[in-house]
């Protein structure tokens, strides 16, 4: 299996086997386009040369990382919190998984304790966990018992909430499309 989200070849085949990259990039889908925040592993590979260990980005100097995320054109709109944000999960990714961030989920034996390790990780909140569990499930095969549950509604087939969702031009579209109905209706609630 390999993503087909809308980034370039290269991004999607980044994030499909490296586990570090994929989390990175759904670290970085907030405040930003999903393919702003999708794209940013690949762009961080090239800009330090090479595929960064999870000890490795853990270890970096914080400074010179967020100098990497400056670089123009930046990997997300806050680059220095980012930047900081990232070295935070590669560092929890080392403590608490000796460095493989596939352990995230490899070691899950359950969709609920799946999710609360997502929920764990710096940057990752309830619907972030929910999002990537469905993510993982729904495109890479990772389904412990009880996934979709845990994906909540982000986990139902056919549905098109989420990147979780995401698999052509007409998906991304429709992805789109909920999410504006979904900004009108918290519009016209607060009015």
């Amino acid at each position: 299996m390999t993503l087909n989200l809308p980034v370039s070849a290269e991004a999607n085949e980044l994030l499909t086997r490296n586990p570090l990259a994929l989390l990175i990039g759904m670290l970085l889908d907030q405040q930003v386009p999903l393919e702003k925040a999708f794209s940013s592993p690949y762009e961080l590979v090239h800009r330090l040369g090479h595929e960064p260990t999870a000890a490795e980005l853990a270890e970096f100097d914080a400074d010179k990382l967020a100098a990497v995320f400056a670089e123009r054109p930046a990997l997300h709109r806050f680059p220095k919190a980012m930047a900081a944000r990232t070295q935070d999960l590669a560092r929890l990714i080392v403590d608490e998984y000796d460095g493989d961030a596939a352990a995230v989920w490899t070691k899950a034996t359950s969709g609920a304790e799946l999710r609360t390790r997502l929920a764990q990780l710096p940057g990752f909140g309830g619907a972030k966990a929910q999002i990537f569990a469905a993510l993982l499930g729904k495109q890479l095969g990772v389904q412990p018992p009880g996934w979709r549950e845990a994906a909540g509604h982000f986990g139902t087939e056919g549905s098109h909430y989420s990147v979780a969702d995401i698999v052509d031009s007409e998906s991304l579209a429709a992805v789109r499309a909920y999410k504006k109905d979904l900004k009108a209706a918290a519009r016209a609630e607060a009015s």
